[in-house]
């Protein structure tokens, strides 16, 4: 049995808008509309969303194809990026490298990559502690912890080297039964299985 984490696709970048309240971009949108019109979607026993909008949005799309209501939690958004605000795409991907080649050290205030890491997997195992094997679950999140938590259940060094390709809108799968990698990141919206 499998579990996915599922990153947002495309967003609406407003600089005027704080980044957690950012919604999908009709690209975004449309990208998780194929993605819930796939088999998989449709199995899904349970759908776990962080608590930013664009991860809400994505969630309640593939919720709608399988009949299910999305549970909202706490403490398994995006590392917390507040201290510096917007970031303009150039300098967001310089900082995004930064974050990740010094994961035990602070971008200009920026949540640890180490810190961030332990809180996605504390959550992530908390949630699955209750939910057992009891069916394919679907966690829809972000790209950054998305990663951090890739990088541990798939026994590797924090590195963006591991990080989703394009624009988000990606998924990864693990086994439920010892929480080990099954299959890399593949675009949502094609994904076939492991």
């Amino acid at each position: 049995m499998l579990a996915l984490y599922i990153t947002h696709p495309q967003v609406r970048i407003d600089p005027d808008v704080p980044v957690p309240k950012w919604s999908l971009s009709a690209k975004g949108r449309e990208r998780a509309t194929r993605a819930a019109q796939a088999d998989w979607a449709r199995t899904l026993k349970r759908i776990i969303s962080s608590d930013e909008t664009k991860a809400v949005e994505t969630a309640e799309i593939l919720a709608q194809a399988a009949g299910l209501t999305v549970e909202v939690v706490k403490g398994i958004g995006e590392n917390d990026r507040s201290a510096t605000g917007f970031l303009p795409p150039e300098r967001f991907q310089e900082a995004a490298d930064w974050f990740f080649a010094h994961p035990t050290e602070s971008f200009r205030g920026w949540e640890r990559a180490a810190d961030a890491q332990a809180r996605i997997v504390a959550r992530v195992d908390a949630i699955l502690k209750d939910h057992g094997t009891a069916g394919p679950i679907a966690f829809v999140g972000h790209g950054g912890v998305g990663t951090l938590l890739k990088c541990h259940l798939f026994g590797l060094p924090i590195a963006r080297r591991h990080d989703q390709p394009g624009d988000g809108g990606n998924l990864f799968a693990f086994r439920l039964e010892d929480r080990s990698g099954a299959c890399d990141w593949t675009a949502m919206e094609t994904w076939k299985g492991c």
